[in-house]
């Protein structure tokens, strides 16, 4: 079973688009965990154009309720770029996960994966001091062969798969040859000891095929899953996932 982690981003932009409280994001984030989902994603830009810093935090005040009103072990999953902002942030909250994504100024939302050549003296910094603090800690990668052979090096846990790409090539109607580049990079990443995780515009369509990756143990999910519940409701999208996933 591949665990669903509902990315809840989009919900606080159009809260803080118009000010206040509305939508409320964590009445919002009970009805997601109530439908079934395992862990709620949060990625706290330096802008708070979305989550903010004191989201972060309710979030994780709210998931420790419920976890204990529920005896359930909902995970929280917090992204960010590797930044002493970011690292602040997560070893104050200290959620189950710590998803490290490289971020470009300007960008509208994450598209790219770490050039580990470049990018791995700062996470070698940042990984252990994570770790230190019992926070699982993924990286947001590609499918460059090349790029993956120096994983073992981050000390990371888990990769996350960037699934841009396949999902744009699903939408052209020529996904197999993109899904094959994800199922060589799976075994690399499984062969180097670390777990995986994917993200970036999966939906009820694409993860029909995606969900059978080799070794895929959680998918974080927000634009498409929030853009679907407009059509049919919170509640019912989050459970569509689920039996898509095979819960």
């Amino acid at each position: 079973m591949v665990n669903l982690s509902v990315n809840i981003n989009k919900i606080a932009t159009l809260r803080n688009s118009r000010g206040g409280n509305i939508p409320d994001l964590l009445y919002l984030s009970r009805i997601i965990l109530d439908a079934g989902a395992a862990g709620l994603t949060v990625h706290p830009r330096s802008d708070e154009r979305h989550i903010t810093r004191n989201d972060v935090f309710d979030v994780k005040r709210f998931i420790d309720n419920y976890n204990e009103e529920t005896k359930k072990k909902i995970e929280y999953n917090i992204e960010g770029e590797p930044s002493e902002r970011f690292l602040d942030i997560v070893l104050k909250a200290k959620p189950t996960q710590a998803t490290l994504v490289p971020v470009s100024p300007g960008e509208i939302t994450s598209d790219h994966g770490f050039h580990l050549e470049k990018d791995l003296p700062m996470l070698q910094r940042i990984i252990p001091v994570l770790k230190k603090e019992g926070i699982r800690v993924a990286i947001f990668m590609e499918t460059n062969i090349e790029n993956l052979q120096l994983l073992q090096e981050t000390k990371a846990d888990r990769v996350e798969l960037y699934t841009g790409p396949f999902a744009k090539s699903f939408s052209y109607g020529y996904f197999e040859r993109s899904f094959e580049e994800y199922h060589h990079a799976a075994i690399i990443i499984l062969d180097k000891g670390l777990g995986l995780n994917a993200g970036h515009d999966l939906d009820t369509e694409n993860l029909r095929i995606f969900k059978h990756l080799h070794g895929l143990q959680e998918v974080s999910i927000g634009h498409r899953l929030m853009s679907r519940s407009l059509e049919i409701g919170l509640s019912a999208t989050v459970k569509e996932y689920l039996e898509v996933l095979g819960a």
